[in-house]
């Protein structure tokens, strides 16, 4: 079994298109993605929430991640706003205990939100209520994510290639080729 930081790596290399960019960003990579890995692997389900102008890219891993071909179990990915579409109501404390509260009784299991978006919009107080959430945040430097810069003109090729990677981590871990938190 391979350190996932030394598998990362690895795999940046391997890829085809041009993915070096990434090089300088897997020693903050590598920690969120154990952790996101590790959490699934329990059988955590995760709850992927983007911003408006990311919409397009949770739409893309929801009907990537669980696609027949993977050769894998399927995994409990779920948009919350399919789940709950009022969520751009929900903005008091009291709003978010509730929902909380829902998706709670609904994964027994446990959960974590994966979001994708920008640090300044509403929906960050629900991503930043927890530390173990999955955050890729745009223009904002926040403890525990992975940064994206909007300016970025390839971000949106960005973003897929961190996708193909992630996906590529999950089946590693679940194949037993990487060591994992325990």
């Amino acid at each position: 079994m391979q350190k996932l930081l030394d598998w990362t790596l690895e795999t940046i290399r391997k890829e085809e298109s041009d993915f070096s960019w990434m090089e300088e960003y897997r020693y903050e990579w590598a920690p969120l993605v154990e952790s996101a890995a590790t959490k699934i692997i329990e059988g955590q389900s995760v709850l992927l929430v983007t911003d408006e102008e990311n919409h397009w890219f949770g739409d893309y891993v929801a009907t990537k991640i669980n696609l027949l071909q993977n050769n894998r179990p399927l995994l409990p990915f779920f948009q919350l706003k399919a789940l709950f579409p009022d969520l751009s109501s929900v903005i008091s404390t009291q709003e978010i205990e509730l929902l909380e509260d829902m998706l709670d009784i609904s994964y027994p299991n446990g959960y974590f939100i994966w979001y994708i978006g920008s640090g300044d919009h509403p929906y960050t107080k629900l991503a930043f209520r927890s530390d173990e959430n999955f955050l890729w945040i745009i223009d904002e430097e926040v403890q525990n994510s992975f940064p994206l810069r909007g300016s970025d003109e390839l971000r949106d090729i960005k973003l897929l290639q961190l996708f193909k990677l992630f996906n590529q981590t999950i089946d590693a871990a679940l194949f037993g080729e990487l060591e994992l938190l325990s």
